[in-house]
């Protein structure tokens, strides 16, 4: 269970300065945040995933395609170096390993099931729930960025933290997930289109 949680945390998740904002910048930031996601109904974006690991001179680069329908289906599609993609679609988690096919059922997982959540919500930016992790709110490099900390403990073991980076629109441009061990994964999109049609066939197992 361990090695899968890792495998779909790689998926998702130097410092530059940073200013934290006040209560008023971060309000006004959760409110762009929140309209923008309730307008989404679908996104489809380019990404590069940088893996860092500490044993290793150079980070992992890989490359691929993101497609997300509402309310809850993500698709993520390595092209390269290799062909991979993982698919939540209700409550379900099928991957496709070059023709390899297997699935799970997160809906009697509580952590594959919080991992969905937090997948979905963060690629629509909406996750500023206070409930669930410590928030902190920083201008950086005329972006806003925001750090996470989970506070559910079980799931703090998979994740230390992770921040999302939204640009002036409030739309996502970078989510970094850092583990325990400071070891950490970077997602960065580009060529963002939101709410195109998007037909289900895209999200067939």
């Amino acid at each position: 269970m361990h090695k899968l949680v890792f495998i779909v945390l790689l998926m998702v998740f130097g410092t530059n300065a940073q200013t934290p904002m006040s209560s008023s910048e971060a309000d006004a930031l959760k409110a762009k945040v929140k309209e923008l996601s309730d307008e989404t109904n679908t996104i489809t974006s380019d990404f590069v995933q940088y893996k860092h690991l500490d044993f290793l001179s150079d980070d992992i680069i890989s490359e691929g395609k993101l497609a997300f329908k509402s309310p809850n289906m993500v698709k993520w599609e390595y092209i390269k170096p290799f062909s991979y993609s993982v698919l939540f679609k209700n409550e379900t988690l099928f991957i496709n390993d070059d023709g390899k096919k297997s699935d799970m059922d997160m809906g009697s997982n509580k952590i594959f099931k919080q991992l969905n959540q937090l997948i979905t919500a963060s690629i629509k930016g909406d996750m500023f729930d206070a409930s669930e992790f410590e928030v902190s709110y920083f201008k950086i490099d005329g972006a806003s960025e925001v750090h996470f900390q989970p506070k559910d403990k079980q799931f703090s073991e998979f994740i230390k933290s992770f921040h999302i980076t939204f640009n002036v629109k409030g739309e996502v441009l970078v989510v970094k997930m850092i583990e325990p061990s400071e070891d950490y994964t970077e997602i960065v999109f580009t060529n963002r289109k939101t709410n195109q049609p998007l037909s289900d066939a895209v999200f067939a197992q």
